[in-house]
C-alpha cells in the first residue's frame, strides 16, 4: 500500500472507533507496528491530534483539534449523510434548512460519478415537506442539552399553553424529539416532581446552576413516561370495555391497552379526545363488547346503534332512473 493511501486508510480507521490497539491497526493496514508508529507521526505533522497510550494494552485515538479534519466515508455512509441532509429540510430546528442545503452542496461537489448518480436519484424521487409546526432555536437546544450532559441545574422562563410565563428551576434529564416537537424531561425543584417542557417555549437563563446528582428516570423509562404524559394531554378521556374475544384476537388491531380476563374475554383500555370518537372506534372491533367505564359512553354507543339501524331500515321504493 502506498504511503499516502495508507495514511488516508489509517485516518479513516481512527475516525471509526474511540481507540485502537496498535497491533490491531497494524493488522488492518497489513504493515508492521513500527510502520503504524511512523504513520501516526506523519499524521501529527499534518496537524491531526493522534494520542498514544503506552504499554502492552496501549493504543491510538484521534483527539479533538483546532479545526474539524476531513471525514472519510464509504459509499453507503455518503448516501446516508446525503439522505439525512435532504430530510433535514423538513426539520423543526430554526435555520436547519439552509445549513443542510449548504452542507449537501459541499458534499455533492466532491462526489465521484457513481455516487453522484445515486444521490441525484434520491433528490429527484424524494420530497421533504416542511414540518409546519413550532421550531426550536438551535442555541436553546444546545444550552438545554449541555445542561443535561453536565448535570447542571437549569433556570428558564417558560410560556405555558395559555400564554402565561413562569420561571422554573429544574434538574434537566433528557431532551427528546417526538413527532414534530422537542421536549425537555426534567425534575422541577419548586414542584418536587417530574415535568415535561416544550423546548420552543423555553428561554434559558444564564449562568446555569450547581451540579446535581442524577435521579432515576420517571417510570423507569423516559419514552414510556413521555408517551403517557403527552398521551393524556392529547387524549384526556379514558374508557374501559370488556371485549368478548381472547386478547390475542385484538393484537395489532386495538389502539389501547389489552389485558386478558378469561380464555374468551379481555379488558380493553383506550383513550380519546371525545366519547363519540371512542364509540365510533369500538364499532370497528368486529367483536361484541360491554361498556364498563365511563357510564356516559353507553349513551353514545346506543345513539350510534340507533343511527346505524336507521341507515339500514327499509324505506319507500325509489323509481328506477330514466333512460338517457
Amino acid at each position: 500500500m502506498e504511503t499516502s493511501a495508507r495514511l488516508l486508510r489509517l485516518l479513516s480507521l481512527l475516525q471509526m472507533r474511540r481507540e485502537w490497539p496498535g497491533p490491531e491497526l497494524a493488522e488492518r493496514l497489513g504493515v508492521a507496528p513500527r510502520t503504524v508508529r511512523r504513520d501516526v507521526e506523519r499524521l501529527r505533522n499534518l496537524g491531526y491530534p493522534v494520542h498514544a497510550t503506552p504499554g502492552v494494552l496501549g493504543g491510538y485515538r484521534l483527539g479533538p483539534g483546532a479545526s474539524m479534519p476531513p471525514l472519510l466515508l464509504d459509499d453507503d455512509e455518503v448516501i446516508a449523510v446525503a439522505l439525512g441532509l435532504r430530510l433535514a429540510a423538513a426539520g423543526t430546528i430554526k435555520g436547519i434548512e439552509e445549513n443542510s442545503a449548504l452542507a449537501l452542496a459541499k458534499i455533492e461537489q466532491v462526489l465521484p460519478s457513481r455516487l453522484r448518480h445515486r444521490v441525484d436519484a434520491l433528490h429527484s424521487s424524494t420530497m421533504a415537506i416542511a414540518a409546519g409546526g413550532p421550531v426550536v432555536d438551535p442555541a436553546v437546544l444546545t444550552a438545554v442539552a449541555s445542561a443535561c450532559r453536565d448535570r447542571e441545574t437549569l433556570r428558564f422562563d417558560y410560556t405555558g399553553h395559555h400564554g402565561t410565563s413562569t420561571r422554573r428551576r429544574t434538574e434537566p434529564h433528557r431532551v427528546v424529539s417526538w413527532g414534530r416537537r422537542w421536549y425537555l424531561v426534567a425534575w422541577d425543584l419548586d414542584r418536587d416532581d417530574w415535568r415535561t417542557f416544550r423546548l420552543d417555549r423555553i428561554e434559558p437563563r444564564t449562568p446555569t446552576g450547581p451540579r446535581y446528582e442524577p435521579r432515576d428516570p420517571p417510570d423507569g423509562d423516559i419514552a414510556a413516561y413521555l408517551t403517557r404524559r403527552i398521551g393524556h394531554a392529547m387524549w384526556p378521556i379514558e374508557a374501559r370495555v370488556r371485549v368478548h374475544a381472547p386478547a390475542a384476537a385484538l393484537e395489532g388491531r386495538a389502539a389501547g391497552d389489552v389485558q386478558p380476563e378469561t380464555d374468551a374475554t379481555c379488558l380493553l383500555t383506550l383513550r380519546g379526545d371525545s366519547l363519540p370518537g371512542i364509540a365510533g372506534f369500538l364499532t370497528m372491533l368486529d367483536h361484541d363488547f360491554d361498556v364498563l367505564d365511563p357510564p356516559e359512553l353507553a349513551d353514545h354507543v346506543r345513539a350510534l346503534a340507533a343511527r346505524y339501524a336507521q341507515a339500514v331500515r327499509p324505506g319507500p321504493a325509489q323509481p328506477p332512473p330514466e333512460a338517457p
